[in-house]
């Protein structure tokens, strides 16, 4: 039998909903392009409900209690005395969100002498050190197009945000306010504008249909290009370089998984090659941008504005400047944990370890690291090596409250 630690966010600080907005979730049967939902053999819980967060627990504490596997669930994850850190010592498979990370770096994964299965509930496992996990044979899994749809639309509602300088104008509201001008000093139209993104693959392509109907001019680089057809039937032209697009755009999309080729790549130097008063909206990853020249940016009018729900490392510490940068639209990383989206990455964690238990193939597609190399979906966006580097800051929010 096996000890699965699970690392999730914690629950709501008024208490577990005992009631939600709406009931049930919209019927959808597979992701766009065909792919397949989850396919559990069962699920234990109901879909719309809150699984994210400890008393959630993915709704697998029945699955694997029953069977004979010991279940711990924390949202302590971070420093040398987190229950993670003890909990991790014994554990055979350790299961974790991108929003909340279990942070697995070379350190960790060394005490972890009966580690052989690290699962991402969600998509993005730059958390895991994974040049350490191909040294240890360790299989990395993540619930590949999961939440690609629901990160998909939150940045394109952040698109708009920006551009039309919406949250500001909400606050003079909340202010008592009404104040037209200085709501209407900042706001543009998105007609017109030319936006592209960076990577064009699940997300990003996703970002680029919902967003034609806008009747922008859409551009993106990635290094493997799109099918013609789909390049013709969204209008969307390749750039060679990440620098040959961003010179052009008017607002840009972070879409591409963090891996040491990505790490940093929007620094001073390609910041500056940006038209003044473009637009970031960032729901990739955190460390994708260098944390102080965005706030330089925005600072000197380079960037009119900056949004995203990912940061580095996560939680932020309370005195992270993106916490207090002009012209931000930050949120805490939500985009892909809607009620929507936890049904499906529980039931594609389910759907891991079943396979896990049973001795089955767990899904090409879910695939990251296995056999001591990249494979899957891992072979075929990451790079071998580590993008876990300074992740021990996430101890200072809660040092900070």
């Amino acid at each position: 039998m096996a000890k699965v630690t699970c690392v999730l966010y914690d629950d709501p600080v008024d208490g577990y909903p005992q009631a939600y907005a709406r009931e049930g979730l919209p019927k959808i049967d597979q992701y766009p392009g065909g792919q397949k939902l989850p396919t559990p053999k069962a699920i234990d819980f109901t879909p719309g409900a809150l699984l994210g967060s400890v008393s959630g627990g993915l709704g697998l504490r029945a699955f694997l209690e029953s069977n004979g596997h010991e279940f711990v669930v924390t949202s302590d994850k971070d420093g040398p005395n987190s229950r993670f850190e003890r909990e991790l010592v014994d554990a055979e498979i350790v299961i974790s969100q991108p929003f909340w990370p279990a942070y697995l770096t070379a350190e960790r994964i060394a005490k972890a002498s009966k580690l052989k299965l690290a699962i991402t509930a969600g998509v993005g496992s730059d958390h895991v050190d994974l040049q350490a996990a191909i040294d240890r044979g360790i299989t990395v899994t993540e619930v590949t197009y999961s939440n690609s749809i629901s990160v998909s639309e939150h940045a394109v509602m952040m698109i708009l945000g920006l551009v039309r300088n919406y949250i500001s104008s909400y606050q003079w509201v909340i202010k008592g306010g009404w104040n037209i001008a200085d709501c209407v000093s900042r706001p543009y139209d998105v007609e017109g504008m030319h936006v592209g993104t960076v990577a064009a693959g699940r997300i990003g392509t996703a970002i680029l249909r919902r967003l034609k109907p806008f009747d922008v001019h859409l551009h993106y680089f990635d290094r493997q290009r799109l099918p013609e057809a789909v390049e013709k039937e969204l209008g969307v032209l390749w750039r060679p370089t990440v620098e040959d697009m961003v010179k052009v755009c008017d607002v840009v999309t972070i879409n591409a998984p963090l891996h040491p080729q990505t790490e940093n790549l929007f620094d001073d130097a390609l910041l500056s090659k940006m038209k003044r008063g473009a637009y970031i909206v960032n729901t990739a990853r955190g460390k994708i941008c260098d944390r102080d020249a965005i706030a330089r940016a925005l600072e000197s009018g380079q960037l009119a504005g900056y949004a995203g729900d990912v940061w580095f490392p996560q939680p932020a510490p309370n005195d992270h400047p993106w916490r207090s940068m002009p012209h931000h639209g930050m949120t805490p990383h939500v985009s892909g944990s809607s009620l929507s989206a936890q049904a499906r990455y529980a039931a594609g964690t389910r759907e891991i370890l079943e396979c896990w238990f049973e001795g089955r193939p767990i899904r090409d597609e879910y695939l990251i690291v296995d056999g001591g190399k990249l494979a899957g979906t891992g072979a075929r966006s990451y790079s071998a090596g580590n993008a876990t580097g300074g992740s021990e800051g996430a101890a200072r929010f809660k040092a900070k409250g």
